[in-house]
């Protein structure tokens, strides 16, 4: 399908539930398009890069719309990400925290995260900052469960998390302005501009969220009894332009920096520490459709993860800094009404700034990839392949395939296989004293089995069985080594249900994540989650309601450090006092359930990281009319 397509046309072919359309070809479509697809939720643009069907494409995947954003009413990206089947997050205190995030087992610096296409994880220690990302200035959240290395290479084993920035809802000026606070001192305060014409769409966006926190650990020294205050100042702006119908060209740039502070009660001495983060990106492209089959893209972008950790008691600073530069040119050919190719080929170079001296500081990456997709009325398939070249590592050779198999109108099988590899970060290579500038990347197979059925107009169900080998898994002893190797099963499932005006959304995961040498669960890896969303909209008042359960886990390797099980309950609601007003309320762990994810050894004993109790936030939200 050609560029210029309406995007009503778009919306009522999304919502077709023939088969031909539930498998049809992606869609090459310029900007006003693409930025009406990010509203939609029956589309996805992460799995092939490229506007497309949600129920066409092979990976198991979860979309938040701004709607979606709205009505959950999120104190944070991890808080939404914890309601994805198969996602667990273990954070190490409150706002602001460090967390862990877990896709189907594997760890953090296993999974990508992009935000507008940009890779923003820090190259010394893999973590991303999606911590740091601001709610406010997010349009949309894409999470891809499964290996999707064939198409972006390193780091996508466990799957890709990728946050679309705020964009314009379309001509006119549409100002916005929203004014929160809630428990422990926290204060939330958000300003935004869009709009546009025809040709010209903008979105410009400010926030500050500031928040007193709470004291993260218990037993400790004094100068750790604190509160572990948070201040994020995020700045969003989205710019696009179309020349006639075929080109278009534009720029999407975010910035999130502020103060962290946190606790550090392993530590030989009383510390009061924080950390000054920043994480940004700024991208551009151009985008042409130069035949009614051929459409191009070439994408030019910068990013920056900034981690400097002080110290209130002292002059101590241990920054750890990574600058990305990255180029993408990608083509969409549509071959014919049956056959589609995707052809591509990216570069990026990372370079690192620490307080320590590394053995080197920078490095390149540049790699090609294809994919092949095919559909008919009896099955359909999808083919990639990717190779990287990496200035240290060497070349690597991915691949992924899927089958289609449609059993009736609404029910679909598929069978799908996925390789993927991770490349050693800078400090696993090159941290003075504790290095290994020997070690190879990890690797993984993946194998999957789902069933998608539109049981009724208004059910949806959608299960994954799969399993992932990890081998060459890098563990941490004396120095890195490529020792490790894993295996985890896993099934998930998530039900869309609409009944008598009520929406709900269940979430349920199952995994076993195990060390094949010695058979142990991997640590902070819940093998039971669950997750409820109702919700429910009375004329101008919507009420909901969460329940997110999760089972023990163990906190180290050797399974001797028990995490317990816990539940909590939250309420939300929201008044739309007028077309331009609106007042919302959330109540989370309504039952002020005390529990932990993550613990820390102190003095020989292991203790947990505190979560944030009984909270609540009210909330006003004004977009007055111009």
């Amino acid at each position: 399908m050609g560029a210029g397509l309406p995007a009503i046309a778009l919306e009522a072919l999304m919502k077709a539930p023939t088969f031909a359309t539930l498998l049809c070809l992606p869609l090459p479509l310029l900007a006003a398009e693409r930025d009406d697809a990010l509203k939609l939720p029956d589309v996805l643009i992460s799995a092939s890069r490229q506007v497309e069907s949600r129920t066409a494409t092979s990976a198991a995947n979860t979309v938040f719309t701004r709607a979606d954003i709205d009505r959950l009413q999120p104190s944070s990206v991890t808080d939404l990400l914890t309601r994805v089947p198969g996602v667990q997050v273990a954070p190490t205190g409150g706002r602001g925290s460090l967390p862990g995030i877990f896709i189907r087992g594997t760890k953090a610096a296993q999974s990508l995260v992009l935000v507008d296409g940009v890779r923003i994880a820090n190259a010394t220690s893999g973590d991303s900052g999606l911590q740091f990302l601001d709610v406010d200035q997010i349009e949309r959240v894409e999470v891809l469960r499964g290996s999707r290395s064939a198409v972006y290479g390193s780091d996508a084993i466990g799957g890709v998390i990728q946050i679309f920035t705020r964009r314009s809802s379309g001509p006119g000026l549409q100002p916005r302005l929203r004014l929160a606070a809630g428990s422990n001192q926290t204060f939330q305060r958000s300003l935004g501009l869009s709009g546009g014409n025809g040709a010209t769409r903008f979105n410009l966006g400010a926030s500050l969220d500031e928040t007193a926190g709470i004291d993260a650990t218990g037993p400790s020294f004094n100068s750790d009894g604190d509160h572990d205050a948070y201040r994020n100042k995020a700045f969003n702006l989205s710019l696009s332009h179309t020349f006639g119908e075929r080109f278009e060209a534009g720029l999407n740039l975010l910035d999130s920096r502020g103060r962290s502070e946190f606790d550090e009660p392993r530590g030989s001495s009383p510390q009061v520490p924080y950390s000054n983060f920043a994480v940004s990106s700024i991208g551009s492209y151009v985008d042409a459709q130069l035949t009614e089959q051929w459409n191009t893209r070439l994408e030019l972008a910068h990013s920056e993860n900034r981690d400097d950790s002080r110290d209130k008691l002292s002059h101590s600073s241990s920054p750890f800094i990574t600058y990305r530069d990255q180029a993408s040119w990608q083509n969409n050919l549509a071959l014919n009404e049956r056959n589609s190719l995707l052809l591509g080929s990216d570069w990026y170079e990372d370079r690192v700034h620490a307080g320590e001296d590394f053995t080197k500081d920078s490095r390149w990456n540049q790699a090609v990839f294809v994919q092949h997709r095919f559909h008919s009325e009896h099955f359909s398939t999808e083919l990639g392949l990717r190779h990287d070249k990496n200035q240290q590592f060497g070349g690597q050779t991915t691949w992924s395939g899927s089958l289609t198999v449609p059993l009736n109108d609404a029910n679909d099988v598929l069978l799908s296989y996925s390789e993927g590899f991770r490349a050693p970060t800078f400090n696993d290579l090159y941290f003075p004293g504790y290095n290994n500038p020997g070690l190879k990347p990890e690797h993984s197979k993946s194998y999957e089995l789902q069933w998608r059925s539109q049981l009724s107009e208004s059910s949806r169900l959608e299960t994954s069985l799969y399993r992932t080998d990890l081998r060459d898994a890098i563990e941490y002893s004396t120095q890195p080594e490529n020792v490790g190797a894993a295996r985890i099963n896993g099934f998930e499932m998530a039900l869309s249900q609409e009944w008598n005006g009520w929406t709900s959304q269940l979430g349920l995961a199952l995994i076993d994540p195990r060390n094949r040498e010695n058979g142990h669960t991997l640590s902070r890896r819940a093998r039971r989650t669950l997750n409820l969303d109702i919700d429910r909209q009375f004329n101008r008042f919507t009420v909901g309601a969460t329940w997110q359960t999760a089972s023990s886990s163990y906190n180290d390797e050797a399974n001797t450090d028990p995490i317990s099980g816990y539940g909590t309950l939250g309420l939300r609601g929201s008044w739309m006092a007028s077309r331009e007003l609106t007042l919302a309320l959330k109540l989370d762990n309504l039952l002020d359930k005390q529990y932990s994810r993550t613990h820390y050894n102190y003095l020989g004993n292991n203790f947990g990281y505190r979560e944030e109790g009984r909270t609540l936030l009210f909330s006003v939200t004004w977009t007055p009319a111009l």
